[in-house]
């Protein structure tokens, strides 16, 4: 699965860097994040609760970081497991641009899933990675910016509302990031990524 997306974020280039390599911002901001830790200076651990259709699952996973370009961008390479709900495994290519104030994060994400989620629809995984993403994004501009986050937060097609990029809504963007765009599996299937992230 290929997924390509963007975020305005309501803060500058210096303030999202730092929220992206802060487990705590990332703790707060992935969706169903339990517990995110450092285990060495480019790579994370977390375990995620993640809901996909029918399919509810902790995943673990790890997050690596590759051609760290600062205040640039950088490659994210992530795997988790959840058990018997399947795997995911992939890499994003992450992008930051800064433009009036605000940071401008694009991504293009690779992921491959499989076991049960491997077997839902690819609608359904789109739909929640949406949800995820959105989620994750409004989350995380709350995070590093709540004084101008009042609905600012805006993906490629307008405002970033999460109750708007439901799977009934599919001309929404697709979240992250995957982030450490939602640590690994989650990221994965959110994102891949996050979002996102780190």
């Amino acid at each position: 699965m290929d997924i390509k997306g963007e975020a305005q974020i309501p803060a500058g280039l210096k303030t999202v860097w730092a929220g992206l390599n802060s487990t705590d911002v990332l703790l707060k901001s992935i969706p169903g994040c339990e517990s995110i830790e450092r285990v060495s200076e480019n790579e994370l651990q977390a375990k995620v609760m993640i809901k996909l259709g029918p399919v509810t699952a902790r995943f673990g996973g790890k997050v690596s970081m590759t051609d760290i370009r600062p205040l640039e961008g950088y490659t994210l390479h992530f795997e988790g497991s959840g058990g018997a709900a399947g795997f995911a495994k992939g890499s994003a290519e992450i992008h930051l641009q800064e433009s009036g104030g605000e940071t401008r994060l694009t991504y293009t994400a690779k992921a491959s899933i499989g076991g049960k989620l491997g077997q839902l629809g690819s609608r359904l995984i789109e739909g929640s990675a949406r949800k995820l993403s959105a989620d994750f994004f409004a989350a995380f501009a709350q995070a590093v910016a709540p004084s101008s986050v009042s609905g600012s937060a805006q993906t490629e097609n307008g405002p970033m509302d999460p109750s708007a990029s439901s799977p009934a809504s599919p001309s929404r963007t697709i979240k992250p990031r995957l982030m450490w765009l939602a640590a690994a599996a989650a990221a994965a299937l959110v994102i891949a990524t996050s979002v996102f992230g780190q």
